[in-house]
């Protein structure tokens, strides 16, 4: 069966809570503004340039929901971590987070990003805490592995596992969109989740 990632169209980008969807199961992908989140989805969904990297971080706080196949949704979380970007903008940010993870859709797997280049911020490890709180599946992947020698990639995620020690992610691996390493592992989670198959 599979999913046909040609079927792909952007549902909605949401910007306020009464835009959230329902009626498909999400796997949802979230990670720092600058972790290489638009291209990891871009290269997921073999398409050039579906998801965009925003010109201004930080400005407009849109969940977009990109449906695939009518049977999943990919759900792009906005950026977080901008350094320039004030505290009132922050705090409208961290309250259309909370709505949509209060929201009751069909949460099955969320995708957090981190750069392998660089140990994970203290809000990385804020957003695992979240997602266990929260009680959703969680993979850490580590983006830019092409950026690295092979040897590094390895001691990195050596030194991620150690990091995540008290966290619970199901999985923690690498990833790049350049070369696809990692592509097909997420490929066919999402479509194992789409047809209902991912184990509770």
């Amino acid at each position: 069966m599979g999913l046909n990632l040609q079927l792909v169209q952007l549902r909605i980008s949401a910007v306020r809570p009464n835009q959230f969807q329902t009626g498909l199961p999400e796997v949802l992908f979230c990670g720092r503004s600058n972790v290489g989140k638009s291209s990891m989805i871009n290269c997921l969904l073999g398409r050039k340039s579906l998801a965009r990297t925003s010109e201004k971080p930080g400005k407009t706080a849109t969940i977009n929901y990109y449906e695939i196949d009518k049977k999943l949704f990919l759900v792009d979380l906005p950026g977080y971590g901008y350094a320039r970007v004030s505290q009132a903008e922050k705090d409208k940010w961290a309250r259309f987070m909370q709505a949509y993870f209060n929201f009751g859709s069909d949460k099955k797997l969320a995708v957090s990003l981190v750069d392998l280049r660089h140990e994970p911020s203290a809000a990385d490890l804020e957003m695992a805490a979240f997602l266990e709180q929260a009680n959703i599946p969680y993979w850490v992947v580590a983006t830019k592995a092409d950026k690295l020698s092979k040897t590094a990639v390895e001691e990195n995620l050596r030194a991620l596992e150690e990091i995540y020690a008290n966290y619970h992610p199901e999985k923690i691996m690498a990833f790049s969109s350049k070369t696809k390493l990692g592509r097909e592992a997420l490929v066919e989670q999402m479509a194992l989740i789409a047809e209902g198959d991912k184990d509770e």
